[in-house]
């Protein structure tokens, strides 16, 4: 179990809480004291996951509250964080742990290619769009959950969205690989001025992670084949509810950290491709031009 830390008066949000890893760091950082934000792309199961939150924090006021937050729906991002602009003050943590993993190719309601822009665009938006509240809130923190998939990842710079040839474990390793990416420029930009970006593989975890017919053929037989050997989704989140309470990340920037046994929340260094700086930039560079090329509508 992690040290405990009084967060009363933080305000924590974290997307994709409505199960898995995002639910169980809502449970512990809301019984640590924490305001807690959780987003659901689904209203009937967000409810579900709230109640059990509450009452597994001993919640009796509304601390705790559910907002949706549907990440291929960039309309859907931007609702949603102007809902948290509006009701609170202050953004203490922002963890972007919402994502998935699709088998067969499809597209966002902005046309995107699903997997990048549910895993990276869709948390590069709400990060854009939340960062003025979290700066002003400094010292604050960014925690993004990738993957060890990341070391198989490569950015495809001519094909972001694999139009000329698509595989669903090449696109999350991709997406994957550009969190990691992603945390590193935020921390280049960010950091000097008291906010924090470090991301996290949760290990393999027992969650509803690619259900739900997303995914078919290899990917499906290959989460189904390790379920025995996953840990469970407390476990995964160790890294989490570390990096958004604990004292000694405050300043702690930069990091790639890997949920584990014996030390869970351990530094690891992650791949080559994702400790280039110049990759970095060049990323957050075409997110900003894709994000820029759909227009809000009016």
């Amino acid at each position: 179990m992690a040290p405990t830390a009084d967060l009363t008066g933080r305000v924590i949000l974290i997307t994709g809480s409505n199960s898995g890893i995002g639910k169980a760091a809502a449970t512990a950082l809301a019984r640590r004291g924490a305001t807690v934000v959780m987003t659901s792309r689904n209203e009937a199961r967000g409810r579900r996951a709230l109640a059990e939150v509450t009452r597994r924090a001993r919640v009796l006021d509304d601390r705790v509250v559910m907002l949706p937050l549907d990440l291929a729906r960039l309309s859907s991002v931007r609702a949603c964080a102007a809902e948290v602009l509006d009701r609170y003050d202050r953004l203490d943590v922002l963890v972007n742990n919402a994502g998935g993993i699709i088998s067969d190719r499809r597209v966002t309601e902005d046309g995107f290619e699903m997997t990048i822009g549910v895993n990276h665009l869709g948390p590069f938006l709400l990060t854009q769009l939340l960062l003025d509240r979290l700066l002003a809130s400094a010292p604050a923190r960014i925690i993004n959950t990738s993957s060890i998939a990341h070391r198989l990842g490569a950015i495809s710079w001519a094909d972001l969205e694999r139009q000329r040839f698509y595989n669903g474990t090449d696109a999350y390793n991709q997406s994957k690989l550009a969190n990691v990416l992603f945390t590193a420029e935020l921390s280049r930009r960010f950091a000097p001025s008291g906010v924090v970006a470090n991301c996290l593989h949760p290990g393999a975890v027992r969650s509803g992670f690619g259900a739900g017919g997303d995914t078919t053929g290899p990917e499906r037989w290959i989460l189904m084949a390790g379920r025995p050997f996953m840990v469970s989704p407390h476990r995964g989140a160790q890294p989490i509810i570390r990096l958004a309470s604990l004292p000694e990340y405050e300043t702690a920037t930069g990091g790639y950290y890997v949920a584990g046994y014996l030390s869970r929340c351990a530094r690891h260094q992650p791949s080559a491709a994702a400790r280039d700086p110049e990759a970095a930039r060049r990323l957050w560079a075409l997110s900003e031009q894709l994000l820029d090329s759909v227009q809000p509508a009016a």
